[in-house]
């Protein structure tokens, strides 16, 4: 007779199957030189790319400099066409992206469509974008340089379906360290160093803030007094906000109650600063991106100077394309955030007069 544990042991394996899409990926690149000498086509003219495989089917861009029609007089047009295939028709997905200087995807003017179309090989049908970017805005940027630009469309053909059947014999957990830390931090068990931040308490552990932080590194096991100290006094950051770089650091993202929490923004300016000060680069730029995605008349002022004084590239950068528009300099300057930002930054006054005064 089988023990009781023999019984358990006996433990059938799972089996299961997946149905999984079927696709293939490609992208083509197409530069447009000499834009200003492409303007001035008649009314739905375009200019076509060269041709390029994707999924064995060939395909080419059309450029509309003027506006595909009448009602997008003022844009730019792209479209995706199946120049040449063998099948009467394709299932595919597109996206296009307008290049900056590194080849990198602006994520201002990256349009993605997520619905399969059906695309044949026709002559001049297909899909795209009538207003992919406004002519002025282009004009007026930074992507538009020695009279070129670059635009990336990035198609992903379906093949259909496959089916995939599999047995598994181990169930094999996701990972699961970021958990254990954060229980560590919360459990405050084998904690070896307290700080003291603006009349609260929090412990923590030296080697997992050494390991996360070079500034931390050097403060708890360099030559300076923390080394041997077991309290920290910090004077300058909030509770709260120590406190989140605290779950940050042991579970690599942010607590919940800051991303769900009416002041979001102004935790991730804080945050900013602290994860700046601390060189914790992901949280710094998680912050930067969290910042980027909420630019308006109102925070952009106070955003750019930060940016400035926190040395966020990116963050200053995404200002300066929302400070592109002249209805958007101009309701920014009747912020107190901008009166801010003349005193504490006036080296970004002059930067900002010099990128957006009138070219002669």
């Amino acid at each position: 007779m089988a023990s009781r544990s023999a019984v358990r042991r006996a433990t059938p394996p799972q089996s299961a199957s997946s149905i999984i899409p079927d696709v293939v990926e490609g992208s083509h690149v197409v530069k447009i030189e000499g834009y200003s000498r492409t303007k001035g086509l008649s009314k739905g003219e375009h200019l076509k790319s060269g041709t390029f495989d994707v999924g064995g089917h060939i395909w080419l861009l059309r450029y509309y400099p003027d506006g595909d029609d009448s009602n997008n007089a003022g844009w730019i047009s792209f479209y995706l066409t199946l120049h040449q295939s063998s099948a009467a028709k394709v299932e595919a997905r597109l996206k296009f992206s307008l290049l900056d200087e590194t080849g990198e995807p602006v994520k201002l003017y990256t349009m993605v469509c997520g619905t399969i179309r059906t695309y044949r090989p026709t002559p001049d049908l297909g899909w795209g974008y009538g207003r992919f970017i406004e002519k002025k805005a282009l004009e007026e940027s930074s992507y538009l340089k020695d009279d070129c630009f670059r635009v990336r469309c990035d198609v992903v053909v379906s093949k259909g379906f496959r089916t995939e059947a599999s047995t598994k014999f181990v169930e094999v957990p996701p990972p699961n360290l970021h958990q254990h830390l954060g229980c560590l931090l919360s459990s405050k068990h084998g904690a070896d160093v307290t700080f003291e931040v603006t009349g609260e308490t929090f412990v923590a552990h030296r080697n997992i803030l050494a390991a996360r932080s070079p500034v931390f590194l050097a403060e708890l096991f360099g030559p300076i007094k923390e080394q041997t100290m077991t309290s920290i006094r910090v004077d300058d950051i909030e509770a709260k906000v120590f406190s989140a770089m605290l779950h940050f650091i042991y579970t690599d993202c942010l607590p919940p109650e800051v991303e769900k929490s009416d002041d979001t923004l102004l935790m991730a300016q804080h945050l900013l600063v602290v994860a700046d000060r601390y060189d914790i680069v992901r949280l710094k730029l998680i912050c930067e991106e969290m910042l980027c995605s909420n630019i308006n008349s109102s925070t952009v002022a106070t955003t750019l100077a930060l940016a400035e004084q926190h040395g966020c590239r990116g963050l200053k950068a995404a200002c300066f394309e929302f400070l592109k528009s002249r209805n958007n300099r101009e309701a920014t300057m009747e912020t107190d955030g901008f009166d801010h930002l003349m005193i504490s930054c006036p080296s970004l006054i002059k930067e900002l007069l010099a990128n957006f005064a009138p070219r002669p």
